[in-house]
Order: structure tokens, then sequence, then C-alpha cells
């Protein structure tokens, strides 16, 4: 009990060694003498007169030896002592006082400097040292309160009974008692009705002190012993005398010991009790914690609106990086205590004798752990599905891009067409020009089937981008139909201008062959080129060395034709060139560009030179390109290598955890000494585990979404290190339990280790095994009977979880042989408190019991309502009952 401090033992000497210093004390205050010859003359005459007799002048009364040998046969219990010689000679009284001291010695009390020639001299020092010396042995020295003795145990005992009091503050045998305060103290703490201590006032102390003394000799039959006065006007009261005095409180109070020691036993009890209802109360609120995190959290996992940006999707792929580097892992940690919390509270309840803990409705640990398990399935799924959203939004970007840049090449060719095919310049226009005309249709009917695959391009993008929920496809799609429609429109005026010039193709005459040939040579030519220039500056999007490398091999093979289109590039301007020769040479006049196509040989070199400048554009992009998927594969390596090391790491030290909570080599502290020696070097290794999470954050950072070079996924790791981290705290727990239980029952290490012995021959999974097996454990060490079983297993498996874990296994077997408080034993402590009767008063617990502990038992006790129940009377029976059973307590 903290408010009590227990003195400092004496060290090097022992305590009657220490305490004969008397002469020194006599020494240092001449005062001393005079407290110390009333008080012990006082001390022996209270015991002479048991005999008869009294003494006055102690250093006179003592010399002849006769009443020191009756003292010692009073106070020692002993029918006689050796027979006293009666003569009056030095020699006779001399010898009475030797017999005297031999009896002292033969008590183990080593006499020092004290003669039987110094006592028949009248050697007042030497006599007040032999008194005191026989007053430490037979009245201090067996006073024993807890753990302390003789002077130590009787400054507790003060301490302990003036602690309720104000003003009090026993610390010593001299100035703590001067102002008279603690003698009244103790006389009211045992018999409150002698004095009221209310009405005392500390600048009053020799009313104080004189009131205590008159009271003691009238009611308590303690002689008068001390003197106030001397008391007050001495600056420090001799200890010996003040010690005197207060033993024969002690000695006449002695009886409460009883009720003081059912009163330690209640305290136990409720000590213990208060200290579950704590545990109880923190479980209770840090499992509502968890789970209400975990009900929040749920709902944003299974949260599958779709973004419609990369940014926005990135976005929310970090936040749920944070959410598993910061917000998570103090969870996981939260749900690891709680489990150690419930199987420590267990342990505690099993030790105690108290049933076992049942936790709120919905707050078991399995609650516990199906919703976290339902959270950690939202969570993979909630990832995964962010990475598709990725993938698909990056495919969107790039088909958006790509639907964008086909529609403008597209538009651009279509744009005057339309006008083209409308004007009617074949109805004013001669043969030649008809002819003409008719060849250019021709060469434009070419041209528009040669944009027929690009036309069905854009329509199949538009079309992927609505089936993948592109958010700008209301746009798309009336691009896609102004497109088709305008497609549609010059297909029926194609046609139209067709049948117009078929009708008079008749009347015209053939134009110019090379002017022909250059048209068709050039057409396909022109769009060739134009498809090149398309393919070179299309975007490209690749996932691996593999499909850059086939880019690239595509790309070389594309640059290996560009001679062979040179030559034919060539051949086509020698075609023109032959034109101009021709008409040079026979004097005739050309009328403007060739008539059949609008592909000059200018625009034919432009684009040429074009293509020429996209080429080592593409390269260089193809290699970039290159270059970031070798880094890409840098990165997968740079995991792989790291995961592949620390995912059969997490799995070796998990087996090797579960071989030394089964092995149990050496003693259990040294089992947990080295497992948290374990865990150190568990916990030393987690910067293992955060490099490879940076490297799993660049790699996804790099939208890399697959790695060959490792089976080993970051949320594989992540598991296994969680639950690395969690079985280590659990086997931890384990035998800290079972240190507890080892404690608490008295289990010896070899008993222990038959325990785990017997349990591991019948544990087919570790630490547990099922009902069926642990039966035949019973068997094998004798029980038998299906309702004794029943019986047993409703003790080691409460929650009916149909497994035995080993920690329930040691408290059976501790329970089958060793004993607890019960509540009998509490009964009877409360019936001592309550003096026999079958009820107990408010007013008894605060006088019994610390102020806490008395007013927690008010609250809880029901009012006794028996045939001699009085006012305010208080049911200790079924409150000892509840302690033990099932209740709110």
């Amino acid at each position: 009990i903290t408010q009590w401090q227990k003195p400092t033992p004496l060290v090097g000497r022992t305590y009657m060694e220490q305490e004969n210093d008397w002469d020194r004390d006599l020494l240092l205050d001449p005062a001393w003498e005079k407290q110390q010859r009333k008080t012990f003359t006082a001390w022996c005459n209270s015991h002479l007169r048991k005999a008869g007799t009294q003494i006055e002048n102690i250093e006179e009364d003592f010399r002849d030896g006769l009443k020191l040998m009756l003292l010692l046969e009073v106070i020692s219990g002993q029918c006689r002592l050796p027979k006293p010689e009666r003569g009056k000679m030095r020699v006779h009284k001399i010898n009475n006082v030797n017999k005297a001291l031999d009896f002292i010695a033969s008590k183990g009390v080593k006499l020092v400097s004290i003669g039987a020639e110094e006592i028949v001299d009248g050697n007042a020092k030497m006599t007040l040292g032999m008194i005191w010396t026989i007053i430490l042995r037979f009245a201090i020295q067996d006073i024993s309160v807890e753990e302390t003795s003789a002077k130590e145990g009787l400054l507790l005992w003060c301490q302990r009974k003036t602690a309720p009091y104000k003003n009090v503050n026993v610390q010593n045998f001299h100035i703590s008692w001067k102002d008279g305060l603690a003698f009244n103290a103790l006389i009211h703490r045992h018999r409150p009705e002698l004095i009221d201590y209310d009405k005392l006032r500390k600048d009053d102390p020799v009313t104080n002190l004189n009131n205590a003394f008159e009271v003691a000799e009238r009611y308590l039959d303690i002689p008068k012993m001390l003197d106030a006065e001397d008391i007050v006007n001495t600056a420090r009261p001799d200890e010996k005398a003040i010690m005197t005095y207060v033993s024969s409180f002690y000695h006449a109070f002695s009886g409460a010991q009883k009720a003081e020691t059912a009163a330690n036993r209640i305290c136990k009890v409720l000590a213990v009790n208060q200290e579950n209802e704590h545990l109880m109360e923190d479980y209770e609120k840090l499992a509502s914690d968890l789970l209400e995190w975990i009900r929040r959290t749920i709902p944003w996992l299974e949260n599958r609106a779709p973004e419609k940006t990369m940014t926005e999707m990135q976005q929310k792929l970090e936040d749920f990086r944070d959410y598993r580097r910061v917000h998570k892992p103090p969870k996981v940690q939260e749900k690891c205590q709680l489990e150690i919390n419930f199987n420590t509270l267990q342990t505690k309840l099993r030790l105690s004798n108290r049933p076992a803990f049942m936790p709120s409705e919905g707050r078991m640990v399995s609650d516990i752990n199906g919703a976290w398990h339902k959270l950690e399935g939202a969570e993979k799924g909630y990832e995964e599905w962010l990475l598709n959203e990725i993938r698909r939004l990056e495919r969107l970007d790039h088909l958006a891009e790509k639907f964008r840049q086909k529609a403008a090449i597209h538009e651009s060719w279509t744009d005057g067409k339309e006008a083209m095919l409308t004007q009617k310049d074949y109805e004013t226009a001669s043969l030649s020009e008809i002819k003409a005309l008719l060849k250019k249709h021709e060469a434009f009917e070419s041209d528009l089937a040669a944009h027929q695959d690009r036309v069905e391009q854009i329509a199949a993008i538009a079309q992927e981008l609505n089936e993948l929920d592109y958010y700008d496809s209301p746009s798309v799609n009336a691009r896609c139909q102004k497109i088709c429609e305008q497609w549609d429109a010059l297909g029926s005026l194609t046609q139209s201008r067709r049948e117009s010039l078929e009708r008079t193709e008749k009347q015209l005459e053939s134009i110019d062959e090379l002017y022909l040939e250059y048209a068709k040579r050039a057409a396909p030519f022109n769009n060739w080129m134009e498809g090149a220039m398309e393919d070179l500056q299309d975007m490209f999007i690749v996932h691996n060395i593999e499909e850059i490398q086939g880019l690239i091999t595509a790309h070389d093979q594309f640059k290996s034709t560009l001679p062979e289109a040179n030559k034919e590039r060539e051949a086509i301007q020698a075609i023109q060139a032959e034109v101009q020769k021709i008409a040079q040479y026979n004097g005739i006049k050309l009328a403007g560009n060739n008539p059949y196509t609008t592909i000059t040989p200018q625009s034919i070199d432009k684009k040429w030179e074009k293509v020429q400048q996209l080429v080592p554009q593409r390269d260089q992009a193809l290699q970039e390109e290159l270059a970031r998927q070798q880094s890409n594969d840098h990165l997968r390596r740079q995991f792989a290598n790291q995961a592949n090391m620390i995912g059969p790491w997490i799995q070796n030290k998990m087996a090797e955890i579960g071989r030394i909570s089964i092995e149990m080599n050496g003693t259990l502290e040294d089992q947990l000494t080295h497992l948290r020696q374990y865990e150190q070097s568990i916990i030393e290794y987690k910067p293992n585990i955060d490099q490879l999470e940076g490297d799993h954050q660049l790699i996804q950072e790099a939208l890399i979404f697959d790695n060959k070079y490792t089976a080993y996924t970051m949320e594989h790791l992540r598991v296994g290190w969680e639950q690395l981290l969690t079985t280590i705290a659990r086997t931890i727990n384990e035998i800290e339990n079972q240190i507890l239980t080892r404690d608490a029952k008295g289990i010896s290490q070899e008993q222990l280790h038959e325990y785990r012995t017997s349990f591991n021959h019948f544990d087919k999974v570790r630490n547990s095994f099922p009902s069926e097996e642990f039966k035949a454990c019973l068997i094998s060490l004798g029980y038998d009977g299906d309702a004794e079983f029943a019986r047993i297993m409703g003790i080691v498996d409460p929650n009916n979880s149909g497994a035995v874990t080993f920690q329930a296994f040691i408290d059976f077997m501790s329970r089958e042989t060793t004993d607890t408080d019960t509540a009998d034993q509490v009964i009877a402590s409360f019936k001592i408190l309550a003096g026999d009767k079958n009820y107990i008063t408010a007013e008894e617990l605060r006088r019994e019991l610390p102020p806490d502990q008395a007013e927690y038992c008010i609250a809880r006790m029901a009012p006794y309502t028996g045939p001699d129940a009085v006012q305010g009377a208080l049911d200790y029976m079924s409150f000892s009952t509840a302690l033990y059973g099932e209740s709110d307590l």
C-alpha cells in the first residue's frame, strides 16, 4: 500500500546490537536519562504488579537481583528461574544478577558492557541499559508487520494505523510524537469512542499528550510512562522511552491484527478485480476504435467510381500508397496489441479464478479478424482496380490522340473535295479537257479508295473509345459521325461525277499518256509517302524490351525499302521531265499543270524530304523508348533481386519461430530472451522492406505492370512481413503468459517441460489441437467419461472454438494441482471485519479498508435484507460470490 513507506532496514549489525548503544545516547542528552528512568520504571511496574510487587528506584530495587529475576519470570512466561540466593552479602547479590543476565543471554540477547557488579553497585546507566535490553527482547523484538520486524515493524505499524489522520506523519520515535496527535490517533483508530479526535489542536501538545496518557491508563490498562512537559520541553524526546510506551499500545491492540489481515485479503481481491475491469474497458475502447476505423475505410476501398483523367487516377494511386505506408501500419500494431491485451486479460482472469472475459457483441477477436480480412480483401481488389483503371486510361489517351491525328489527316485530305466533285467544268471543256477530267477523276477514285482504310480505322477507334467508356466520347462520336457522313457524301458525289464524265467520254480524244502514267504512278506513291509520314509520326506504347525491339526491327525493315522508293520517285520525276523535254523539243506550250492529278513534282519532293527528316526522328524516339524499357528492366531486376531474397527470409523466420516455440530449449526466461533478441533482429531487418517499398514505388511510377524475374509481389511480401511481426509478438506473449502462469501457480520448470512434451505429442498443428486430440491427452492423464470431458472443455475452451491452446492446457493442469482464492475465503475475511455479523456497515468498511477500495465495496454491495438487518447494513456474502461468478463486476 503505497501511502505507508517501510523504514530502511538496519545494515551491518543486528537491531539489538545497534540499540544497545544506550550509554552514548545518554551522553548526548542527559534529559533522556530522566525520561528513560520514568518510562522504564512504569514499564517494569506494569509487569511486576502481576506478581504483587512494585519498584520505586530502578537502580536501587534491582541491586540484589531478586526483583530482577521476578520481572524476567513474569515477562518471559517461565514458571521459575534458578532459585535465587536470599543472603545479604555482595556475593549473593552478584550471583542473583548473574543468573538473571544468563537467562537474558539464553534468549539470544548479546549483552555489551553490562556486568553484574555494575548492577549491584547501583550504576544507573548500566541498569537502564539492562532494562532497555529486556524491553527490546521481550516487548519489541517479536513485533512483525508484513516483511519488517522489531523497530521497523513497530514504526510501519504506527504509520499504517495513523495514515488516515490529518496533521499526523510518523517518521520516527522522537519528534513525530511531540504534539501528542500520533498517540491520540492510535487510540482513536482502535477505540474511536474514547477520543474526540476532531477537537484536538496541533498547537496544544501538552493537552494532547495528557489526554492520550490518561485515556490509555484509564481504559486500556497502559500505565503512564511519560511526562507531557518533559516531551514538549525537550528538543528531541528520548527514542527508547517513546518506543517502550508505543510498544505497550501495540500489544494492547494486537487483537486487531486479525481484522487487519482480513482487510489485506479483501484489498488484494478487490485490487485484482479493479485491474481486470480497467483491462476490459481498455480492450472494449481499443476494439471499438479499430472496428470504427475499418468500417470507415472499407467503403473508401470499395469505391470503384473511375476518374476521367490519368492525373486524377494517379492521385488516387498516391492516396492508396499513403494509406498503405502511413495509415495502415499503426492499425496493424493496434490489432496485434489488442490480441496481446486480450490474451493477457484472459490469463489474469484464469489466474485469479475469475470467469473468462466475453467482449461486447461484435467486438470479439474473431469479429475483429473477420473485419480485418474483409478490409484486406477490399484493399487487394482496390489496388487491382486502380492499376486496371490506369492501364485503361493510358490506352484511352493513346487511342484518343490517335483518333485526333487520323481525323485531322482525313479532314485535311477531304477539304475542298466536295466542291471539286460538284463543279460543272466538264460542260464547257474540250474533248481533251474532258478526257483529262475523266482521268483525273479516276485518279481521285483511286485516292478515295486508298483512304477507305483510314476512315474504317477512325470508326474502329471511335467504337473502341465508346466501349472503354472514354469520358469525351460525345465529341469523338460527333466528329466520327461527321467524317462518316462526309465520306458517304463523297462516295455519292464521286459516283455522280463519274456518270457525268462517262456520258461525254465518247466525245473526247485520248490525252497524253505520259501525264496519265505520271498521275497513276504519282498517286499511289504520294499515298505511300503520306502513309509513311503518318506511320513515322504515329504514337506507340510498349511494356517491355521485346515489344520495342519489334518496333525497331519493323522500322529497320521500312528503312531498307527507302532505296527502292527513291528509285520510284526518280522514275515519276523522270516522266514529268520527259513531258517537259518533248514539249520543249516540239515547241508545245503546256497549259498549266498535269490535268490528271494535283500531285506536283514539287509536292512529291517536299513530302520525300519530310519522310527523310522523320526517319531519324523516329530512330531517336525508338532509341529513347528502348532506353526507357531497359531502365524498366533494370528496375524489374532490382526489385526481383530484393524480393527473391526477402521472401525466403520471411518464410525461414516464420519456420524458426515455430520451431523455437515448440522445442522449449532452456528456461522460459531463456526462451523469452531468445525470442526478444529474435524480434529485435527482425525489426532491424525493416530497412530492407523499406528499400523494397521504394523499389516498388519506382516500378509503379514507371507504370511497370509485370515482372518475369520473380514470383513475389509487393502485396505477398507485405502480408508475409505483417504475419511475421504478428507471429513473433504472439509467441512472445505466449511465453510471457506461461511465465505469469508458472509464477502464479508455482509450476516448476520440469513440470512445464512435462506439460509441453505431453502437449506436443498430441499437437498436430502448432500450439493448439482439436478437441478429439485433447480428449486422447486427458485419457492418457487418467481422466475418463464424457461428462468429465465436457466439464474440462468448458474450462479450457470457454469460447467454444473447438481447439485447445497450450496456454489453456497449462492453466488446466496448474488448476488441477494448485489452489487459489475462493469466494468462501473472501466471505470469511468480511465476516472477521464485521465482527461475526452476517452484514457489514459502511463505517466498518471505511475504518478497515483503504478509502478507494472501501468506496468501491460500498458502491457495489447490495443492501442486506436478513432478519437481523439494521439501518445501512450491506450484504457482503452476495458481493463476494459475485466476484467469482457471472456478474457486472
